[in-house]
């Protein structure tokens, strides 16, 4: 009965050093705001592959992105604080939410990589023919409804 109980408290014990991947970035500087979010509410948390993908960005698909981790014990409450972060309405310089023009939905992410015109795609046929990173790209708002980018 008694190792049973010894046997319990080492599988708790453990369970919050097993760690799991909370979400995957592709570029260090989200991972580490994410990072010091958690760190500020309690929560230990670490980034993996962040220096091969800085060095490399062209690694980035191949080792996974950077991934930030938690341990299991942490996952939950976790989630819930980076979640609580993405769902804040985005706001205008004079503090106005941002809407989508197409849909009117207030769910936009900024700053959303974008190569969808006309430089985007010359800058993307010629990394290909140089085999290089993509050198050009415009930094939009993308609404997570309708894909909208504005």
């Amino acid at each position: 009965m008694r190792l049973a109980n010894c046997w319990g408290q080492l599988q708790n014990e453990c369970q919050n050093y097993i760690m799991v991947t909370l979400r995957i970035f592709d570029n260090s500087i989200e991972a580490h705001l994410a990072k010091s979010r958690l760190e500020v509410e309690g929560i230990s948390s670490y980034i993996f592959d962040e220096h091969i993908v800085t060095l490399n960005p062209l690694y980035n698909n191949l080792v996974g992105g950077i991934k930030l981790k938690v341990s299991e014990f942490d996952l939950e409450k976790a989630q819930r604080i980076l979640t609580e972060i993405d769902i804040k309405e985005i706001s205008d310089d004079q503090g106005k939410t941002i809407y989508c023009p197409q849909c009117g939905s207030s769910k936009i992410q900024a700053g959303y990589k974008s190569i969808k015109n006309i430089k985007g795609i010359l800058a993307f046929i010629v990394s290909l023919f140089f085999v290089v990173y993509p050198l050009y790209y415009k930094r939009v708002k993308k609404c997570q409804n309708c894909g909208f980018e504005f």
